[in-house]
């Protein structure tokens, strides 16, 4: 009887601390109960079914037979469509929920679905030096498969979870972006199923209008089906340089330098405060000194903004030697520094041996399980950004983000930017540096208010030529976000192709003052 009125007496004394704290406070502090009982044991499955799946598929060389008949499929559910009359938008199929982007997407309960399961690796041709995929195949399953067969993607963003579609229809970028610019310079060229059924390729030289107006486009001029993207030949290890800095002026001196420098393969910032950071440079190698090795990628290994972070309060350089793949997925096991928000203990060296190999929970499990509460909450108190800007303004923009909303870590990740007639483009006709500042986590400037601090930033971005990644919250009103972006190619062709009775515009897909 006595364990039993013990049992009694903690829930007792359980609900009258959800009373005194108040049920919000609990549910979005203590999420990491649900999360580490539930999330992390589903995650894992979800994994093991995808990479399997993709492998037996590959090895089985099925999936360019499938990938036609999936085509096929398509077309047939766009002809459908138009043949009912075309009654509302289209949209894909796939559940809100499943996209690595924070934000709801309500118009998937209003609009005609239209189901594409594409999540395949379809041809590597290492003599074209090319890679074909479906939309659906995400960065975890093309890393796994290229590096083991010695070639990888010029630019490789982050998150495994990351798919090909979102990453051509939105944007994507990674440390190499200096060199090779955003992931949709990489591309090649893009298969899309239209609003009238069709099926059309288009490259630089075939259908050069619509291959310039996707990316950015968030699916609103065509369903991708597939892409075809460059890949370079791998080395198996990233040699990696650690350079902390202080001072505001110096922190953004030394990265403009490091990322001007094309003998540098990889370069990225983490700031830690206004006037302090560590930059890093890297280039591939076949070769690593045996002590200088760090498996980052090991579930035990500590979280690596914080491994950065002891170069910063150890003030001191330091070099490694990190195999390539987790190179690439270095901030994916603590999400970049968002799982410390979500499991506080996260990187304690006893939870990382323990449970570490099931980090980091599947973004997918985080959507569906947040509930309105965490929603509300987390979309007024929580920060989640990714602001392009012309290196030239980088200390002006810094400057803002702390005033803003101050929030650090921030991520620094350049790249170059060339000239095109898409909606995305520098102001003249030349390559220019551009540089990603990502702003993940809680604000700590008094009186935040997500509105209005988000379109003080929206305006200071527009003001300096810069542009904001979509798959965040959006708050600019239609004229501003068509001065923020070029329209005038993407609204041509909406006219073309028939799509303005077949898809919404993108601003009404994707900014908060107009989604459904």
């Amino acid at each position: 009887m006595h364990p039993l009125l013990y049992l009694g007496g903690l829930v007792v004394m359980f609900l009258l601390w959800i009373k005194v704290k108040g049920l919000d406070y609990v549910i979005v502090h203590q999420r990491w109960i649900f999360v580490c009982l539930f999330l992390l044991p589903l995650s894992v499955i979800f994994d093991v079914y995808y990479y399997v799946r993709a492998w037996l598929i590959f090895k089985m060389c099925s999936a360019p037979k499938l990938h036609d008949q999936r085509v096929r499929d398509i077309q047939r559910q766009v002809r459908e469509w138009s043949k009912e009359g075309g009654k509302t938008y289209m949209c894909t199929g796939r559940p809100g929920w499943l996209t690595v982007s924070l934000r709801v997407g309500k118009y998937k309960k209003t609009h005609k679905n239209i189901m594409i399961n594409m999540m395949d690796i379809l041809e590597v041709d290492t003599k074209r030096q090319v890679v074909r995929v479906e939309p659906l195949a995400n960065m975890g399953q093309v890393t796994a498969l290229l590096n083991s067969i010695g070639w990888t993607l010029p630019v490789l963003p982050e998150l495994d979870d990351l798919t090909v579609g979102g990453l051509v229809m939105g944007t994507g970028i990674e440390s190499s972006s200096h060199i090779y610019g955003l992931f949709q310079h990489i591309c090649i060229a893009y298969e899309l199923v239209l609003a009238d059924g069709s099926l059309v390729r288009c490259t630089e030289e075939e259908n050069s209008d619509l291959f310039h107006a996707v990316p950015w486009s968030c699916g609103t001029l065509g369903f991708l089906v597939a892409a075809e993207i460059k890949i370079v030949p791998a080395k198996p290890w990233v040699k990696l340089h650690y350079e902390p800095v202080r001072g505001l002026q110096n922190i953004c001196k030394r990265f403009t330098e490091a990322s001007e420098n094309k003998q540098n393969t990889f370069v990225e910032g983490i700031q830690y405060s206004l006037d302090t950071a560590v930059i890093m440079t890297g280039t591939m190698t076949d070769h690593a000194e045996p002590d200088k090795i760090n498996r980052i990628g090991l579930h035990f290994k500590p979280w690596f903004f914080k491994h950065v972070e002891g170069y910063l309060k150890g003030d001191n350089t330091g070099v490694e030697y990190i195999p390539l793949r987790q190179y690439y997925h270095r901030h994916t096991r603590s999400i970049f520094w968002e799982l410390q928000d979500i499991i506080p203990f996260g990187n304690n060296p006893v939870f990382r041996w323990l449970f570490g190999w099931m980090v980091p929970p599947k973004i997918s499990l985080l959507k569906l399980t947040q509930g309105e509460t965490i929603r509300r909450l987390y979309e007024q108190h929580h920060v989640v950004q990714d602001m392009l800007i012309p290196m030239k303004h980088l200390q002006a923009a810094i400057t803002r983000f702390h005033q803003d909303i101050d929030v650090y870590p921030l991520w620094l990740c350049p790249f170059l930017l060339p000239p095109g007639r898409g909606m995305v483009h520098p102001k003249g006709q030349e390559d220019e540096l551009y540089v990603d500042i990502g702003a993940y986590g809680e604000p700590k400037v008094k009186h935040f208010e997500a509105k209005a601090s988000t379109r003080q930033l929206e305006k200071f971005v527009r003001d300096v030529h810069g542009f904001q990644m979509l798959y965040a919250d959006v708050y600019m009103d239609r004229e501003e976000f068509w001065e923020m972006f070029d329209g005038q190619l993407y609204h041509r062709l909406r006219e073309e192709l028939g799509c303005k009775d077949a898809f919404p515009e993108v601003y009404d897909k994707i900014c908060k003052s107009a989604r459904h």
